[in-house]
């Protein structure tokens, strides 16, 4: 009996990791990756894909080592980096997860006003929703996870009626063509699908601190996400020309997700309402895993790890978690899209990339085998890190002189003009 109740708990587990892998990331696959193309986009997904699990691999064994469901990052990497350590992740982490609970406001808010034809209330619209995620994530992980079953039901409902429809419009030869000089465009978003580790210390303490449980869990979970993400890209590429109105240089120089120019091309009011519906799921479901990670990080921040595991997140803790992102998405609505490539290729990539892998090379229990592979995923980390860099000091320019090349001399605007 125990088992199967085990079982039955890696599933929901798998569901939950899914449901936050499936976020505002996918939105924007399509045209971050379209950019470089289908070949050098596969590849990196299988490269910071196993990083990405490979780090969380190592998570999981600290948090099942300490049995704490409650500690997190500062407290981790204090006991290998010290107080440096300790503060970078501090101010990291937040960043990283105020960052996504904002972006998940503000697009979602967007999306809400612009399906309705309120753009004059979105005001009204981000404090609601705001209001509705934060409630959802503030219930107990049991009841999470069942809320999470359920969207996550509708997510793959809505994504496959989004392939269904695309379908007729798609051109598989666009596939064929690679740009692989843009490929570090593409690290960003990629890194940000493959997040969801804030919350595996909650995971592994749902699963029993079973490390065979949580590595199925995540396996699985991960497995289906990766799937997903292949096919809207394949999907994404194939149905928008490279070049012109609604193209995916379009797309990405204005900061568009996939579903605007795609609607655009499919000229179908049911594409619209699907590709809303299944841009508020994959926003729902992140904001709920991310919002639990948020609290989470904050009970270690303000507590330790001496915090009770029983006890329930304060009410100051819930306010410093929900309110500024509220605040922030109403101060700031257009700050959705832009903040993805900050978020994955910095922040990211250096907490649950090259701090992980630090962590494997120092600690002398791990396998010599499982150590050399810290080497690897190390080197990796640090190039998609530097190369974030060097994208976010110029991300766009780089496009114009082949857009230039295809149609001469044209005004073209990231400020969400046509691009022709």
């Amino acid at each position: 009996m125990g088992g199967k109740i085990l079982k039955q708990s890696t599933l929901w587990t798998a569901g939950l990791i899914t449901g936050n892998l499936i976020g505002a990331g996918i939105l924007a696959l399509p045209v971050s990756l379209g950019v470089c193309g289908l070949a050098p986009s596969l590849i990196l997904m299988v490269i910071y894909g196993a990083l990405m699990f490979y780090s969380a691999e190592i998570l999981s064994r600290e948090a099942i080592e300490r049995k704490n469901a409650f500690f997190d990052l500062p407290s981790l990497y204090a006991v290998y980096l010290g107080n440096f350590g300790k503060w970078a992740a501090i101010l990291t982490n937040g960043i990283i997860l105020y960052g996504l609970l904002v972006a998940y406001i503000s697009g979602g808010s967007q999306i809400i006003a612009d399906l309705i034809g309120a753009q004059s209330g979105k005001s009204l619209i981000a404090l609601g929703l705001a209001i509705v995620l934060s409630f959802l994530t503030i219930l107990d992980l049991s009841v999470i996870n069942k809320y999470n079953a359920v969207l996550v039901g509708v997510l793959l409902c809505a994504f496959g009626a989004l392939i269904f429809l695309s379908f007729p419009a798609m051109d598989f030869s666009r596939l064929e063509e690679n740009h692989w000089q843009h490929a570090p465009l593409a690290i960003p978003l990629i890194v940000t699908a493959c997040h969801f580790h804030n919350i595996i210390p909650l995971l592994c303490r749902d699963l029993n601190w079973d490390l065979k449980a949580m590595r199925k869990a995540i396996l699985c979970g991960m497995f289906i996400a990766l799937l997903m993400n292949i096919l809207w890209t394949v999907c994404g590429i194939a149905t928008l020309p490279r070049h012109g109105e609604n193209s995916l240089i379009q797309a990405y120089t204005a900061n568009l997700p996939a579903t605007v120019p795609m609607g655009n091309i499919l000229k179908s009011r049911i594409f619209t309402l699907v590709a809303a519906l299944f841009s508020l799921t994959a926003i729902a479901t992140s904001f709920i895993a991310n919002g639990a990670g948020l609290m989470n990080f904050l009970r270690d921040l303000f507590s330790g790890t001496s915090c009770d595991p029983g006890k329930k997140p304060s009410l100051v803790i819930k306010l410093f978690a929900f309110l500024p992102p509220a605040l922030i998405a109403l101060l700031y609505p257009a700050i959705f899209i832009k903040a993805l490539d900050v978020v994955g290729g910095v922040g990211i990539v250096t907490l649950f990339g090259v701090l992980p892998c630090l962590i494997a090379l120092h600690k002398k229990s791990y396998s010599r085998s499982f150590r050399l592979a810290g080497v690897i995923f190390l080197i990796c980390a640090l190039t998609a890190l530097i190369t974030a860099l060097i994208t976010l000091a110029a991300p766009k320019a780089d496009l114009e002189p082949e857009c230039q090349k295809q149609h001469g001399t044209l005004n073209f605007s990231t400020e969400g003009k046509k691009i022709l």
